[in-house]
């Protein structure tokens, strides 16, 4: 696919494949997971509330224990905090964790263009293939990486280097959808543009440096042809776009 340079943005050529973060990105689950942090912390008597770990949602807990309680995930109580968590957010939060509007629509549109659609997820792996189910895509993702596949977690770009081993394009024929800081910054330095999603909860000035910034899935393909997925894209009115 040959696509065009609109209002500042680099120019996307050879583009063969869509890395997909998948929690606030095509599925509603930020709110439930910093939920399930914060009870699995009050469980092991830490004190934190829910904005201080709502801002970090989108790292891993090797990013996250320390930031919020100086906590290493791999000493006994990082262990044990980490892994309640996991417990709590699958039997309390995930039963009730629903896509985004189109989601899958969106994903089938992608496929059916010929792009390659591959995962790149801070959940754990058991925690990503029911989210997949929950979107209905487990038919159209051809590779995916969870934060068991890398050694550091987002903003560090390991999962999405990872990803791109795995597939069969390189970081310049690709291109990420994300919905935090934390998905920007780790595309960026493995070398791969974003478009961002709002849905995460973060606005447009903590989004920045991605090329191209949406509500969410619905939003994107309602304005496909208009984006910089389409060889004859301009400005999506559902859109802001940055000179990146």
């Amino acid at each position: 696919m040959e696509h065009l340079t609109k209002r500042g943005l680099p120019t996307l050529s050879k583009i063969r494949g869509i890395i997909l973060d998948i929690d606030g990105t095509l599925v509603d689950s930020n709110d439930a997971h910093a939920r399930a942090w914060v009870e699995a912390f009050a469980e092991h008597g830490i004190d934190v509330s829910f904005e201080q770990v709502r801002r970090l949602i989108g790292m891993g807990g090797d990013k996250l224990l320390p930031k919020v309680a100086g906590i290493s995930e791999d000493t006994p109580i990082g262990k044990a905090i980490s892994g309640r968590r996991g417990e709590i957010f699958k039997t309390r939060y995930l039963p009730h964790i629903k896509a985004f509007p189109r989601t899958r629509e969106l994903l089938l549109r992608m496929h059916n263009d010929g792009l390659k659609l591959v995962v790149a997820s801070s959940a754990k792996e058991d925690e990503l293939k029911p989210l997949l189910e929950i979107i209905g895509a487990t038919d159209l993702i051809e590779e995916k990486t969870s934060s068991d596949d890398a050694e550091n977690s987002k903003p560090d770009p390991d999962i999405v280097k990872a990803a791109l081993d795995g597939a069969d394009f390189s970081a310049d024929e690709a291109v990420m959808l994300g919905d935090t800081p934390y998905d920007i910054e780790a595309a960026t330095r493995a070398g791969v543009k974003v478009i961002a999603f709002r849905s995460g909860g973060w606005d447009d000035a903590q989004l920045a440096g991605a090329m191209a910034i949406y509500d969410g899935p619905a939003d994107l393909l309602a304005h496909y042809d208009e984006s910089p997925q389409d060889s004859h894209s301009r400005p999506a009115t559902g859109a802001r776009f940055s000179g990146c």
